[in-house]
Protein backbone atom coordinates (compact mmCIF):
# COMPACT_ATOMS: atom_id res chain seq x y z
CA UNK A 1 0.00 0.00 0.00
CA UNK A 2 1.61 3.84 -0.93
CA UNK A 3 2.55 6.28 2.14
CA UNK A 4 1.98 9.55 0.91
CA UNK A 5 2.01 12.53 3.16
CA UNK A 6 -1.17 14.83 3.27
CA UNK A 7 -1.49 18.86 3.48
CA UNK A 8 -4.06 21.07 3.77
CA UNK A 9 -3.39 24.08 2.37
CA UNK A 10 -4.86 27.08 3.36
CA UNK A 11 -2.57 28.57 6.28
CA UNK A 12 -0.84 25.54 5.98
CA UNK A 13 1.39 25.27 2.33
CA UNK A 14 0.22 29.26 1.82
CA UNK A 15 0.47 31.66 5.17
CA UNK A 16 -3.35 33.15 4.58
CA UNK A 17 -6.57 32.09 3.04
CA UNK A 18 -5.96 31.58 -0.47
CA UNK A 19 -9.98 32.32 -1.34
CA UNK A 20 -9.85 35.36 0.58
CA UNK A 21 -6.63 36.43 -1.13
CA UNK A 22 -8.14 35.79 -4.27
CA UNK A 23 -11.23 37.87 -3.73
CA UNK A 24 -9.41 40.38 -2.40
CA UNK A 25 -7.16 40.47 -5.76
CA UNK A 26 -10.57 40.20 -7.26
CA UNK A 27 -12.25 43.17 -5.70
CA UNK A 28 -9.34 45.41 -6.54
CA UNK A 29 -9.51 44.76 -9.89
CA UNK A 30 -13.43 44.48 -10.24
CA UNK A 31 -14.84 46.76 -7.54
CA UNK A 32 -18.46 45.34 -8.11
CA UNK A 33 -17.83 41.70 -6.69
CA UNK A 34 -18.41 43.27 -3.63
CA UNK A 35 -22.34 43.06 -3.46
CA UNK A 36 -23.31 39.53 -4.49
CA UNK A 37 -20.16 38.09 -1.72
CA UNK A 38 -21.79 40.08 0.43
CA UNK A 39 -24.91 37.97 -0.13
CA UNK A 40 -23.07 35.31 2.05
CA UNK A 41 -23.38 37.35 5.16
CA UNK A 42 -26.62 37.11 6.16
CA UNK A 43 -26.40 32.80 5.65
CA UNK A 44 -23.45 32.72 7.84
CA UNK A 45 -24.87 33.83 10.75
CA UNK A 46 -27.05 31.18 10.95
CA UNK A 47 -23.88 28.57 10.24
CA UNK A 48 -23.65 27.76 14.33
CA UNK A 49 -26.91 27.46 15.04
CA UNK A 50 -26.86 24.49 11.90
CA UNK A 51 -29.55 26.53 9.58
CA UNK A 52 -27.28 26.56 6.86
CA UNK A 53 -24.20 24.36 5.58
CA UNK A 54 -20.54 26.01 5.10
CA UNK A 55 -21.32 24.75 1.15
CA UNK A 56 -24.07 26.96 0.90
CA UNK A 57 -22.75 30.09 2.04
CA UNK A 58 -19.89 29.58 0.09
CA UNK A 59 -22.14 28.85 -2.96
CA UNK A 60 -23.17 32.03 -2.21
CA UNK A 61 -20.25 34.14 -1.43
CA UNK A 62 -18.26 31.92 -5.16
CA UNK A 63 -21.42 34.13 -6.93
CA UNK A 64 -19.06 36.47 -7.32
CA UNK A 65 -17.29 34.62 -10.03
CA UNK A 66 -19.95 35.41 -12.54
CA UNK A 67 -18.76 38.98 -13.08
CA UNK A 68 -15.27 38.14 -13.61
CA UNK A 69 -14.61 38.41 -17.72
CA UNK A 70 -11.76 36.02 -17.16
CA UNK A 71 -11.77 33.73 -14.67
CA UNK A 72 -8.20 31.83 -16.17
CA UNK A 73 -6.22 34.61 -16.92
CA UNK A 74 -7.34 36.34 -13.22
CA UNK A 75 -6.64 33.44 -11.81
CA UNK A 76 -3.23 32.94 -13.44
CA UNK A 77 -2.69 36.96 -12.59
CA UNK A 78 -3.26 36.06 -8.83
CA UNK A 79 -0.37 33.41 -8.62
CA UNK A 80 2.15 35.26 -10.75
CA UNK A 81 1.51 37.60 -7.16
CA UNK A 82 1.29 34.87 -4.81
CA UNK A 83 3.27 31.98 -5.96
CA UNK A 84 6.54 33.17 -3.76
CA UNK A 85 4.37 32.69 -0.39
CA UNK A 86 4.80 29.27 -0.46
CA UNK A 87 6.02 28.55 3.02
CA UNK A 88 9.78 27.60 2.48
CA UNK A 89 9.18 24.22 5.16
CA UNK A 90 6.42 22.60 2.52
CA UNK A 91 9.04 23.14 -0.20
CA UNK A 92 11.94 21.52 1.62
CA UNK A 93 9.47 19.00 2.42
CA UNK A 94 7.56 18.20 -0.63
CA UNK A 95 7.28 15.15 -2.73
CA UNK A 96 5.76 14.05 -5.82
CA UNK A 97 3.33 11.86 -4.10
CA UNK A 98 2.21 14.87 -1.62
CA UNK A 99 -1.90 14.90 -1.88
CA UNK A 100 -3.62 18.03 -0.91
CA UNK A 101 -6.66 18.39 0.35
CA UNK A 102 -8.24 22.11 0.85
CA UNK A 103 -11.29 23.58 1.27
CA UNK A 104 -10.68 26.32 -1.35
CA UNK A 105 -12.15 25.65 -4.67
CA UNK A 106 -9.92 23.40 -6.95
CA UNK A 107 -9.59 25.87 -10.20
CA UNK A 108 -7.88 28.15 -7.59
CA UNK A 109 -5.38 25.42 -6.32
CA UNK A 110 -5.14 23.97 -9.85
CA UNK A 111 -2.14 25.87 -10.99
CA UNK A 112 -0.31 25.51 -7.94
CA UNK A 113 -0.87 21.92 -7.85
CA UNK A 114 0.91 21.46 -11.46
CA UNK A 115 3.61 23.82 -10.67
CA UNK A 116 4.66 21.49 -7.64
CA UNK A 117 3.62 18.48 -9.10
CA UNK A 118 0.99 17.68 -6.00
CA UNK A 119 -2.00 15.80 -6.05
CA UNK A 120 -5.19 18.03 -5.30
CA UNK A 121 -8.42 17.13 -3.84
CA UNK A 122 -10.28 20.10 -3.38
CA UNK A 123 -13.87 21.88 -3.13
CA UNK A 124 -15.59 21.61 -6.25
CA UNK A 125 -16.64 24.75 -7.34
CA UNK A 126 -17.90 26.11 -11.24
CA UNK A 127 -15.61 28.61 -12.14
CA UNK A 128 -17.77 30.87 -13.76
CA UNK A 129 -20.88 30.67 -11.71
CA UNK A 130 -19.76 29.66 -8.28
CA UNK A 131 -22.20 26.92 -8.13
CA UNK A 132 -20.52 24.07 -5.70
CA UNK A 133 -20.01 20.70 -7.75
CA UNK A 134 -20.75 18.66 -4.13
CA UNK A 135 -19.82 19.08 -0.32
CA UNK A 136 -17.73 21.58 0.76
CA UNK A 137 -14.05 19.69 1.16
CA UNK A 138 -14.07 20.00 5.11
CA UNK A 139 -13.60 18.05 8.04
CA UNK A 140 -15.34 14.21 7.50
CA UNK A 141 -15.50 15.30 3.64
CA UNK A 142 -11.96 15.53 3.64
CA UNK A 143 -11.96 11.53 4.63
CA UNK A 144 -14.87 10.69 2.05
CA UNK A 145 -13.20 12.00 -1.01
CA UNK A 146 -9.58 10.17 0.35
CA UNK A 147 -11.58 7.26 0.85
CA UNK A 148 -12.68 7.54 -2.44
CA UNK A 149 -10.28 8.82 -4.38
CA UNK A 150 -7.24 7.05 -3.14
CA UNK A 151 -8.58 3.86 -1.58
CA UNK A 152 -4.88 1.92 -1.36
CA UNK A 153 -3.55 4.80 0.24
CA UNK A 154 -2.27 5.64 3.90
CA UNK A 155 -1.19 8.84 5.32
CA UNK A 156 2.38 8.97 6.46
CA UNK A 157 2.54 12.43 7.72
CA UNK A 158 -0.36 14.78 8.04
CA UNK A 159 -0.17 18.88 8.17
CA UNK A 160 -2.76 20.99 8.54
CA UNK A 161 -3.09 24.69 10.61
CA UNK A 162 -6.61 24.00 12.09
CA UNK A 163 -8.38 21.63 14.31
CA UNK A 164 -11.53 21.17 12.09
CA UNK A 165 -8.49 18.68 9.99
CA UNK A 166 -8.86 16.37 13.16
CA UNK A 167 -10.59 13.47 11.35
CA UNK A 168 -8.20 13.59 8.18
CA UNK A 169 -5.53 13.42 11.53
CA UNK A 170 -6.67 10.34 12.90
CA UNK A 171 -5.89 8.22 9.49
CA UNK A 172 -1.95 9.36 9.73
CA UNK A 173 0.78 7.65 11.60
CA UNK A 174 2.03 11.38 12.50
CA UNK A 175 0.13 14.71 12.33
CA UNK A 176 1.16 18.19 12.86
CA UNK A 177 -0.34 21.19 13.46
CA UNK A 178 0.90 24.20 11.71
CA UNK A 179 1.20 27.75 12.68
CA UNK A 180 3.26 30.35 10.73
CA UNK A 181 6.31 28.40 10.29
CA UNK A 182 5.79 26.08 14.04
CA UNK A 183 5.10 22.74 13.58
CA UNK A 184 3.74 20.89 16.62
CA UNK A 185 2.58 17.14 17.24
CA UNK A 186 -1.18 17.10 16.76
CA UNK A 187 -2.69 17.42 20.41
CA UNK A 188 -3.34 14.09 21.60
CA UNK A 189 -6.89 14.77 22.93
CA UNK A 190 -8.28 16.08 19.95
CA UNK A 191 -7.24 12.09 17.98
CA UNK A 192 -9.05 10.23 20.86
CA UNK A 193 -12.42 9.45 19.43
Amino acid sequence: MEKVNVYDFDKTILPYDSTEAFFLHCLRRYPRVLAPALGAVPLAAGMPFGLVSKTRVKEVFYRFLALIPDIDAEVARFWEAHIADINAWYLARRRPDDIVSSASPEFLLRPVAERFGFRLMASRVDKHSGWTLGENNHGEEKVTRFYKEYPNVEIAEFYSDSLSDTPLARLAERAFLVSGQCLEPWPERSLRL
